[in-house]
């Protein structure tokens, strides 16, 4: 079966779309609830099969399967490319095989969907944009999974943006706080080590931030100004294996090869100055991003942990009645929510994960390039890579080079227009 058919099923229903997954951990468990939902909430060209999870460990991919609601288990992710029934492969393991694997399903002749950060280096990213753009002249589509794009506050700030609500923009501040790993006890995960995750709080969480700002913005950023630190420098060696985001360590210390905070200024290509914070060491902080945009003409506002809500400032309105309004993102007319409940039905975190399946198979079957594609990966991989160097060089100021021409229309254009259907 070629990335562009589909299995035919039953009489009435839509053909279907096998989907293999390579890891079932924190995010394999996130990606499996988006695909096993989509085609029950959206109507779609396609219905996801979820065909197969690879793993490692044998008897836990085979659990996995079963309670995620795979059909098979492999422990051998060339073999679960290989399989006639997986047309897309989703890769949701640490960043030091997403080259590896995406490269090969996309030289398989499959469609991808790659967990971000893309890679965890720049000459990484650039391969597998390069093998992105000759996989789609075959007719496949390739994406990163930048979920945070599919909130539908989120969603609907950039159509906002796009409709020049805001003006000119000319600043926009940011930050994404987590407090995991106050406690120096904590083990030396994978998440800590560089040859696994390629940096810190950086990638895991700075590539979020930083994809946000372009993708909200339309426009990439032009340089950066950096502070990188690593405040737990040895912990316990890993005993056992991790989840998500625990583990327990035992009596050894290991070095920690990777940064616990970033903090750095940038400038967008327009000149809009900007400011970010990632860390995993701001105690009382679980999951906490939030964003704000100052343009000409008025500003907004999101909080990740009031995910259904956004805030906006209209500045052409009279000052004796101007000032932050809070829109309630639920109702039909917001993008993705038709789907879902009655206006002021909140929706959680793992709607993300649905709107992103969502969107993929609508892209797939098209035939349309999805967004964030790989090459948008790539202009956020070359952010984190400029942060790094601008940090080892005492914050001078580090230019990020610019987008190839045919990679700034997803970022511009294609991402809004995609998410902002309802």
């Amino acid at each position: 079966m070629t990335p562009t058919e589909a299995s035919e099923d039953e009489a009435g229903a839509p053909p279907t779309l096998g989907v293999g997954m390579v890891g079932y951990a924190f995010m394999g468990a996130a990606h499996s609830q988006g695909w096993r939902t989509a085609g029950h909430v959206f109507d779609l060209p396609l219905r996801p099969r979820l065909a197969a999870v690879c793993g490692r460990d044998a008897a836990a991919v085979r659990d996995a399967a079963a309670r995620l609601g795979w059909a098979a288990a492999e422990t051998d992710w060339r073999a679960l490319i290989a399989r006639d029934d997986v047309a897309l492969v989703d890769v949701c393991t640490p960043g030091d095989s997403h080259a590896e694997i995406a490269i090969a399903a996309l030289e398989a002749g499959k469609h991808v969907l790659c967990e971000k950060p893309l890679a965890n280096s720049v000459a990484e990213a650039e391969q597998m944009a390069r093998a992105a753009e000759a996989a789609r002249a075959r007719g496949q589509v390739a994406m990163v999974g930048f979920n945070y794009r599919r909130v539908p506050a989120v969603a609907h700030a950039r159509a906002l943006i796009e409709q020049g609500r805001l003006g000119t923009l000319r600043h926009v501040r940011v930050t994404y706080l987590q407090d995991w790993l106050v406690d120096p006890g904590f083990p030396l995960t994978w998440r800590l080590r560089r040859e696994y995750a390629g940096s810190g709080a950086l990638g895991d969480l700075g590539a979020h931030i930083v994809d946000l700002v372009q993708y909200l913005a339309g426009e990439p950023i032009a340089g950066v100004s950096a502070l990188l630190e690593t405040f737990v420098k040895e912990r316990p060696v890993l005993t056992g294996a991790s989840q998500g985001l625990s583990g327990s360590g035992g009596g050894a210390l290991g070095p920690v090869t990777v940064d616990d905070a970033a903090l750095f200024t940038g400038r967008l290509a327009s000149g809009a100055l900007a400011s970010f914070e990632a860390t995993r060491f701001a105690a009382g902080r679980k999951n906490a991003l939030k964003l704000e945009l100052n343009g000409s003409e008025g500003s907004l506002a999101f909080d990740l942990e009031r995910l259904n809500e956004l805030s906006f400032h209209d500045h052409t309105e009279r000052a004796v009645t101007a000032g932050f309004r809070r829109i309630l993102v639920t109702e039909p007319e917001h993008p993705y929510l038709a789907a879902w409940w009655p206006p002021g039905h909140a929706l959680g975190y793992e709607h993300t994960f649905v709107h992103q399946a969502r969107d993929l198979v609508e892209a797939v079957a098209r035939g349309e390039q999805p967004a964030p594609s790989f090459a948008d990966g790539l202009q956020v991989q070359r952010v984190l890579a400029a942060v790094e160097q601008s940090a080892a060089d005492d914050a001078r100021y580090t230019p990020v080079p610019a987008p190839q021409p045919g990679a700034a229309a997803p970022l511009a254009a294609g991402a809004a227009g995609a998410a902002a259907r309802p």
